[in-house]
């Protein structure tokens, strides 16, 4: 199983971006997918998840912020990010669990500042 995440980049405070990650099977019967996040010299941190049923969980931080979907038919998890602030920098991991096996993206950085 492997996970392409895509769309960091540079945005100025208040500013949105989505990231998506690319998941090479069928994601349809994968209950668990998530969104995590390090920052410069902090551990990894859970941002987001959501279930099969489309149950998702957020963390404080990010609550009413940020949005996370998923479309079965595309094999895509996606992370709409909006009012961002400069707290908000850093690499974003998208991870999904798989026959008892934890899959990680290979990150994708977003940088918050003006």
């Amino acid at each position: 199983v492997q996970l392409q995440a895509s769309g960091g980049g540079l945005v100025q405070p208040g500013g949105s971006l989505r990231l998506s990650c690319l998941v090479s099977i069928n994601i349809s019967s994968i209950n668990f997918m998530g969104w995590y996040r390090q920052a410069p010299g902090k551990q990894r941190e859970l941002v987001a998840t959501i279930t099969i049923g489309g149950i998702t969980n957020y963390a404080d931080s990010v609550k009413g912020r940020y949005t996370i979907s998923r479309d079965n038919l595309k094999s895509t998890m996606y992370l709409q990010m909006s009012s961002l602030k400069p707290e908000d920098t850093a690499v974003y991991y998208c991870r999904t669990n798989w026959n008892s096996r934890v899959y990680w993206g290979q990150g994708t950085l977003v940088t918050v500042s003006s």
